[in-house]
């Protein structure tokens, strides 16, 4: 290929990319005003998330933690971008093949996005304006490219002469130059369009006044204080309390949704003799209790940072469950989103003793938009995948062999009661210290059952009994650690957890899927001397 057929080539793929840039522009900012979950990319997202297998989803979320979101929507990013020099490429050399593409790809999402659980009566509008707009901008560029760099119509003669409106053939630079003006002016359009679409999403500025100005009601019981002792003075250690910016967000939901609290409503339905509904301001008017939970997902690896510790305040759904009076023969809870998320939990685990809850408040502030805002359910002892249900709306009574959730239908197990887990937080794998005296340190957690004391091995020597701090409940972590004086060479430090009913913390080896990772922490140390 000449020199001159590559940067004919290349501007008309730019033309594409420019084209589809400007589109998706249009599309983000139509889905901001009409609905945001009607975005083109959230709805390509969401059928991605939706038809991924449990092994993918682990995978990315090995790879990208609580970045998996931002991750997906780079891949469709660059996908469609490619996707969309491609098609400039077909426009330049089979004239409106390349427009066809656009308005297939709009039209094609267009019919998707009405069939998503949240969809909202124009869902189709944002991705069928975004391939039409990318269709005509296409056509506008590929018009404006230089002579040679358009493809040669059928009767066109071998020696005929340019007319005299033809555009200046690809050799002339400032023709170049103007149809690069055009295609990066109209890429960076796109692109202000999509970002302006970006931060308006980011936070509905009428429900972001409503929650700053929200003051919780105080708790008619509130949680018990935190034991003298129960953090640890070890640097590095991971936070007994983890504060609201730092705690996981693992979820289904591209855009977090932004639900008006005057507008939120619960109902309890399904196999009950009774149907509760529940508003805003009938759950701020009720005896509301404060208790501290550990969270955790069940995608956390072995050693993994999805699991934090907060105190929650709301209202305990055992006694919304008892106005509801569920059937006998009721075993499942399927809790729903407001975004169409779904989670099946053990009846039982709603209805016992311990803490959960219908939560409003986290560590003393309304619940953070990204943790579920305004309503979110807490129960302690279960992965959040059963359980956590963030932006909930509806409580469907129910039994396992009738109801699945999300990830029960995708080969997740149904219960997911939380594995007892440790983690070495001190010393950092692969971070040097010093030889001398020191401490490991790190926290244990099996939410529910409690933590009776950690184990530590250095090398292959013998087990040996950690310091374990005081624990907030039963159904939080606890910090621990163990003095070590650290001899020079590579070293190999390993923790297990003995729960509060004797059972030790299981050496084997399980991956996340499909009921949580097992085996012990393990970290390498380099002791210089």
């Amino acid at each position: 290929m000449t020199g001159s057929a590559s940067r004919e080539r290349a501007l008309a793929a730019a033309a594409g990319v420019a084209a589809a840039l400007l589109g998706i522009g249009a599309g983000e900012l139509a889905a901001t005003l009409l609905a945001p979950s009607s975005s083109p990319l959230v709805v390509v997202g969401g059928v991605l998330i939706d038809a991924a297998p449990a092994w993918a989803k682990d995978t990315a979320i090995a790879w990208f933690g609580t970045g998996d979101k931002a991750a997906l929507l780079t891949g469709i990013a660059i996908v469609l971008l490619a996707a969309a020099a491609a098609l400039g490429l077909c426009e330049q050399r089979w004239r409106s093949i390349g427009v066809t593409g656009f308005v297939v790809l709009g039209a094609v999402v267009a019919v998707i996005a009405p069939l998503r659980a949240d969809a909202a009566p124009l869902s189709w509008l944002p991705a069928l304006l975004a391939g039409v707009v990318a269709a005509v901008v296409l056509r506008m560029l590929v018009r404006r490219l230089p002579v040679s760099a358009t493809a040669p119509t059928p009767d066109s003669a071998a020696h005929a002469a340019p007319p005299a409106h033809a555009a200046p053939a690809v050799g002339d630079g400032t023709s170049r130059r103007r149809f690069l003006a055009w295609t990066v002016g109209t890429a960076a359009i796109g692109i202000l369009a999509a970002v302006a679409a970006t931060a308006g999403r980011a936070g509905s500025v009428a429900v972001g006044a409503v929650r700053a100005a929200l003051h919780l009601p105080k708790p008619a019981a509130p949680a018990p204080p935190i034991p003298a002792g129960a953090a640890l003075k070890v640097d590095g250690i991971t936070p007994l309390v983890t504060p609201n910016a730092d705690f996981y967000r693992i979820d289904t939901a591209l855009i977090v949704p932004q639900v008006d609290p005057a507008q939120w409503k619960l109902r309890i339905h399904g196999l009950v003799a009774h149907e509760v509904t529940l508003t805003w301001d009938e759950l701020l008017a009720l005896p509301l209790v404060e208790s501290a939970a550990t969270l955790s997902c069940v995608s956390n690896e072995v050693g993994g940072d999805l699991v934090g510790n907060a105190v929650w305040l709301g209202y305990p759904i055992r006694e919304l469950l008892a106005k509801a009076q569920p059937s006998a023969d009721a075993d499942m809870v399927l809790s729903t989103s407001v975004d169409g998320f779904t989670a099946g939990t053990p009846l039982e685990t709603l209805t016992d003793d311990r803490d959960a809850l219908l939560a409003i408040g986290m560590n003393g502030q309304p619940l953070p938009f990204e943790h579920g805002f305004p309503v979110r359910m807490v129960v302690p002892g279960l992965y959040g995948y059963v359980s956590a249900t963030k932006w909930v709306t509806d409580l469907e009574v129910t039994r396992f062999d009738r109801a699945t959730g999300y990830w029960t239908d995708r080969g997740w197990s149904a219960r997911g009661p939380i594995k007892l887990s440790s983690r070495i937080d001190v010393p950092r794998p692969n971070r040097p210290i010093p030889a001398g005296d020191t401490v490991i340190a790190g926290v244990a957690w099996q939410p529910h059952a409690g933590v009776s004391g950690v184990e530590v091995q250095v090398d292959d020597g013998p087990w040996r009994r950690a310091e374990l701090a005081p624990a907030i409940s039963a159904d939080t972590w606890v910090q621990w650690r163990l003095p070590w004086t650290a001899a020079a060479g590579q070293r190999v430090l390993r923790c297990r957890a003995i729960g509060a009913d004797g059972t030790v913390q299981t050496e084997q080896i399980a991956a996340p899927a499909p009921d949580g990772a097992t085996g012990w922490h393990t970290v390498s140390v380099t002791v210089n001397a």
